[in-house]
């Protein structure tokens, strides 16, 4: 069952079809004035899939060989509007043959033929947006061989999207569908022939919501990584054209690019992915290198915090730390209850993740992404560190409240290496306990030691906590501490089960131990990615117990056994199965 759309959310949808009605009224005869070149970073895998029918959007996979794009019945309005961005026009520029360019100009003209007089789910300001810098940027590529009348007719609807781009921007969702729409406008405005004057207004609304969305830190209020990439990467492409075109970059756009990518770069794991947080997955294969090569901006954070990250790292190895308390109110839609969860990467092949965003797999997959127990970190009873709850304001949205108040961190050198110390007060309220956790990572990278801890540290604490000890008859508070691992790590219990054995792809042995102060299993988990049909089984290092005392402790640590031989070392590539 569908929940009722807010007054204010029904009058922006009768907004959208109006103007874009009224936009195809007009006839802009225009033509191109400059052409920048694609930035985009298609996938050629992709781009072969779309040519034999397979279309893979938003996590679901409808493969109809004998129907094009526009024929095929789309399962969810995720799927329907990627497929009315045009991103899928990377992949099939990167293919980039005969086949693919008919396919492409097939389907483009489809497109203005059912949907240019203003109709369907694509007249929005963000998806607009995105479909123009993709027009704009692959022309050449759709107008080769292309005859007379549709070339008229696709400069007609360039036209018409920016018209109405012009009239519709503020509509656009704060953050990043804002930044689409705007950088779609730009994108147009100094491409096209008389639509200069929209560049006028994209330029200066774009220079303000640098100022209001990316803060000191480079960071923004979601907190999600692979969203900040993605507004980095339109903020680069936006400065690229106008330097092409002579026009001067403003200054709060400069400022905000060169803040954003030492965040980044401080969010970058050793094999050049992001890591998963708040809803946020890898990012798209290459775009994180090629965006920050892009942007000129060099050198990263100094360990520290990054957007309410922490980063320590040495020699091969990464880990990156939910360091702050959950984003709030509308920024907190995507977010997840991860406080002091962590993931490992070495090299190029990730050890301890999180389990990732359910959203492409339904609601409860999102719904169980976004909860404590899916994090690399501790859990008590079970419960989250913050609340999933029904967003007052927004139909259908989801927000998280009652998470951390305080998260006091710490990052210092250790006698050997570098350590992370950290606490949340989430628990403090219902059980009188706070969640520490400190992490040292040696110097050369090849161990890790961990401590957590639930502590009681006030007289307030230690009364809630007889309290919650008077409920249970004295058994103790269940808590669990979790490591979730990588689909591609090989798990087993070692050492008569004092140990569990960690063996990646690269050839490389990490052994994982504890202090035998809690049960350790080795328990089923699953891995949640964007663009595959369905989670990936994976497992997960549980070490469970129960705090009874005013102080719990459990040590744990990871140690290197094997390295990767230098001569093999991580040449050995994955498989690109993005159907599995």
């Amino acid at each position: 069952m569908t929940r009722p759309e807010r007054p204010s959310a029904r009058r922006g949808r009768f907004l959208d079809r109006l103007h874009a009605r009224l936009s195809v009224l007009s006839r802009p005869v225009t033509t191109f004035v400059s052409q920048p070149e694609p930035r985009t970073i298609g996938s050629f895998a992709k781009g072969r899939q779309l040519l034999v029918g397979n279309y893979l959007f938003a996590g679901s996979l409808v493969s109809d060989p004998d129907n094009g794009i526009w024929d095929i019945e789309p399962p969810d309005l995720a799927f329907e509007e990627e497929i009315h961005g045009f991103s899928w026009l990377d992949d099939l520029a990167a293919v980039g043959d005969a086949n693919a360019r008919d396919r492409a100009q097939t389907w483009l003209w489809q497109w203005i033929e059912r949907y240019g007089r203003g109709h369907g789910p694509g007249w929005v300001p963000d998806l607009a947006g995105r479909r123009l810098i993709r027009w704009v940027t692959h022309a050449l590529f759709l107008q080769r061989s292309l005859d007379s009348e549709r070339s008229r007719a696709f400069y007609r609807s360039l036209g018409q999207q920016t018209i109405f781009l012009g009239r519709r921007w503020k509509s656009a969702g704060t953050g990043l569908p804002r930044f689409e729409a705007l950088t779609g406008m730009i994108y147009a405005g100094l491409s096209l022939e008389g639509m200069e004057k929209y560049v006028d207004i994209a330029l200066p609304a774009l220079a303000r919501e640098c100022e209001a969305r990316v803060d000191d830190q480079g960071g923004i209020p979601t907190r999600n990584p692979e969203e900040l990439l993605e507004v980095f990467t339109l903020l680069t492409w936006a400065a690229a054209i106008l330097v092409d075109t002579d026009r001067k970059v403003p200054d709060a756009q400069t400022s905000a690019i060169e803040r954003i990518a030492p965040t980044l770069r401080t969010l970058r794991h050793a094999d050049g992915a992001l890591a998963r947080f708040h809803g946020g997955g890898k990012g798209l294969e290459g775009r994180l290198d090629h965006a920050l090569a892009q942007s000129g901006v060099k050198g990263r954070h100094a360990d520290g915090l990054a957007m309410g990250y922490a980063r320590i790292s040495s020699g091969r190895t990464s880990i990156i730390i939910d360091a702050s308390e959950a984003p709030q109110g509308r920024a907190s839609y995507n977010a997840h209850a991860s406080t002091l969860a962590f993931e490992l990467t070495s090299g190029r092949r990730p050890l301890i993740v999180n389990c990732g965003s359910g959203v492409s797999f339904g609601a409860e997959w999102r719904r169980a992404g976004r909860a404590t127990p899916s994090h690399s970190t501790l859990s008590l009873e079970g419960l989250s560190s913050a609340r999933v709850v029904p967003a007052k304001k927004d139909e259908g949205r989801e927000m998280l409240i009652d998470g951390p108040k305080r998260v006091p961190i710490q990052i210092s050198q250790a006698s050997d290496g570098l350590r992370f110390e950290g606490g949340h007060d989430a628990y403090v309220e219902g059980f009188g306990l706070t969640h520490a956790r400190r992490l040292e990572l040696t110097f050369d990278g090849r161990g890790m030691a961990g401590e957590d801890m639930l502590l009681a540290l006030e007289e307030a604490d230690k009364r809630r906590f007889d309290k919650a000890m008077d409920a249970v008859r004295l058994a103790g508070l269940p808590y669990q501490v979790r490591f979730h691992l990588h689909p591609e790590v090989d798990a087993e219990i070692d050492l008569g089960g004092s140990a569990v054995s960690l063996a990646l792809r690269s050839g490389e042995i990490w052994i994982f131990r504890h202090d035998g102060r809690t049960q350790m299993r080795l328990d089923p988990s699953v891995y949640l990615e964007k663009n595959r049909l369905k989670p990936r089984a994976t497992k997960q290092i549980v070490l469970s117990g129960r705090a009874i005392e005013y102080a719990t402790r459990v040590r744990w640590s990871l140690a290197k056994a094997q390295e990767t031989p230098v001569s093999i070392r991580d040449l050995t590539r994955d498989e690109a199965d993005q159907n599995a």
